[in-house]
């Protein structure tokens, strides 16, 4: 095959030659590129927009003079956990990743409130009993083996097998049985517990019985009460900031405004990591399929079904504090860095089903985070930016804008007055600031167990896709692999399916 020619309108300013070249740079695709930089390979991003970040950008959307906006992930408790980043690298970089004394709060009708505290024990003791007393004691025993938590549900298969044969890995994973047989039995109960979980779970855009929304609940739960759900200063594009930062370091070059639609546009390397949705994954690989197995394998990657449901997203300006009707009777509403708005468990559960089915719900589940509760700095002449995510089916093309402040009004009365500016992008237009989200799928396709489990299918290395021969300079085969939210782990500012793509890549280069 023909080495590839170099598109020149994408590599403008940047010297090769190139080991890896890296398309897109969501938080996979950068701590891919970092892994592999890490170990001397001169590596090239591309990034089809006008800033690198993909779901971890912050931006300047025009609502008020210097009040800047997360355009997609805003709390980030993944991040702060996950061994591809790093807590004390965070750190080092000078990343303030400010964990509330609140993670999350859960508003219910009759201007109640739960809270879950970043102690679990505290956490407990607000709601309460027997069931109070359990969180705790599982809550707590599973914050005291963050790790392994962490393998045990986001590792390869390598190091799932390495943390349970470990001394506590056992141990941690009962508990992870017992957290998740907890979750299923209190969305079902109508207490503080029950809604919490379910607030928790919803983040899967999943009914709540299903495995997936169980295990985000656990999962999501216990980062709870491990370092908190952080908020980084000055808004999720720090970390951007910080991933590229040591990139140039080690000789890396990141290039915007370069949208990939072939890979003739690369120039020749040995690695090839896609940040990208399976679908598009297949398309660039489609004309390089030769053999009936590769012709398959595109082929299976073009059909990875979508999420069933998705987010779309409201951005909004407010000149004060949201005005929480729970905010006497539970304090800790008003520091919670998010906020699930939706009602009891058995409601979130009857809306998330009908996004399921294809419904729009007549009050969907909204996430809200007011960064300035927990940052100041966000705050500009009085003025706040609050983020809010609304569940709604895939593709849907309503303005998310009233539906979020309908569900605010609900739980937070007067919050209309206090509104300055407001931008709605519904699901059916993601695309339009971040082109991974096709329909507003922000979970990179299909999270029901059987693609979870095997994402994006089963294979003993999930993250290789195609050897392209002759491909890399000096005439050498070439490795691409997928590293996006549609190969494993999954979902989440993590950066786990970058690091372990980059991994892959390296041990075939050896």
């Amino acid at each position: 095959m023909p080495r590839p020619a170099v598109d020149p309108a994408v590599l403008r300013g940047c010297s090769g030659p190139w080991d890896a070249v890296v398309v897109g740079s969501g938080p996979n695709g950068l701590l891919g590129a970092l892994t592999l930089a890490r170990r001397g390979l001169q590596v090239l991003v591309l990034e089809a927009e006008a800033t690198p970040g993909g779901g971890a950008r912050t931006l300047d959307l025009g609502l008020a003079d210097g009040v800047v906006h997360d355009v997609c992930s805003a709390v980030h408790p993944l991040a702060l956990a996950s061994p591809a980043i790093g807590a004390q690298w965070l750190r080092a970089r000078g990343v303030d990743m400010i964990a509330p004394e609140a993670s999350y709060a859960h508003p219910l009708d009759g201007g109640r409130a739960a809270v879950a505290m970043r102690s679990a024990a505290a956490t407990g003791d607000l709601i309460g009993g027997r069931r109070g007393r359990v969180w705790a004691d599982v809550f707590s025993s599973l914050a005291a083996h963050g790790p392994d938590v962490m393998a045990l549900m986001l590792g390869t298969a390598e190091q799932r097998l390495r943390a349970i044969t470990s001394p506590t890995g056992a141990r941690t994973a009962a508990l992870l049985g017992r957290a998740a047989a907890l979750a299923d039995r209190s969305v079902r109960s109508g207490d503080d517990a029950g809604a919490l979980l379910a607030g928790v779970g919803a983040h899967a855009i999943s009914p709540l019985s299903s495995p997936t929304a169980i295990g985000t609940a656990v999962l999501l739960g216990s980062l709870a009460h491990t370092g908190g759900w952080p908020i980084p200063r000055g808004g999720s594009q720090s970390l951007v900031t910080a991933w590229i930062a040591e990139l140039f370091e080690l000789g890396g070059s990141v290039v915007t405004h370069a949208p990939v639609t072939s890979l003739d546009q690369l120039p020749p390397s040995r690695v090839v990591l896609l940040d990208l949705p399976a679908p598009s994954a297949g398309r660039l690989l489609a004309p390089w399929a030769r053999s009936a197995a590769s012709r398959r394998l595109t082929r299976r990657l073009q059909v990875f079904p979508p999420s069933a449901g998705a987010a779309a997203k409201a951005d909004l300006v407010l000149s004060g504090p949201i005005p929480w009707a729970a905010a006497q009777q539970a304090p800790g509403i008003a520091r919670a860095g998010t906020v699930h708005l939706g009602g009891s468990a058995t409601l979130i559960n009857t809306a998330e089903r009908e996004v399921a089915e294809g419904r729009l719900p007549e009050a969907p589940v909204v996430l809200v985070s007011d960064p300035a509760g927990a940052d100041p700095s966000r705050e500009v002449r009085g003025l706040r930016p609050v983020w809010a995510y609304a569940h709604v089916p895939l593709g849907c093309p309503v303005d998310p804008v009233p539906l979020v402040l309908a569900q605010l009004e609900r739980f937070a009365p007067g919050v209309r007055d206090l509104v300055v500016a407001a931008r709605g992008v519904p699901a059916s237009r993601m695309t339009g600031h971040n082109r991974s989200l096709t329909g507003g799928d922000i979970a990179g396709g299909s999270t029901a167990l059987p693609h979870l489990g095997a994402r994006p299918f089963l294979a003993t290395d999930p993250h290789h896709l195609a050897t392209l021969p002759g491909w890399a300079p000096g005439g050498e085969d070439a490795e691409v692999l997928l590293c996006s939210a549609s190969s494993a782990p999954g979902p989440g500012v993590h950066g786990l399916g970058g690091q372990a793509a980059a991994r892959s890549a390296l041990a075939r280069l050896a």
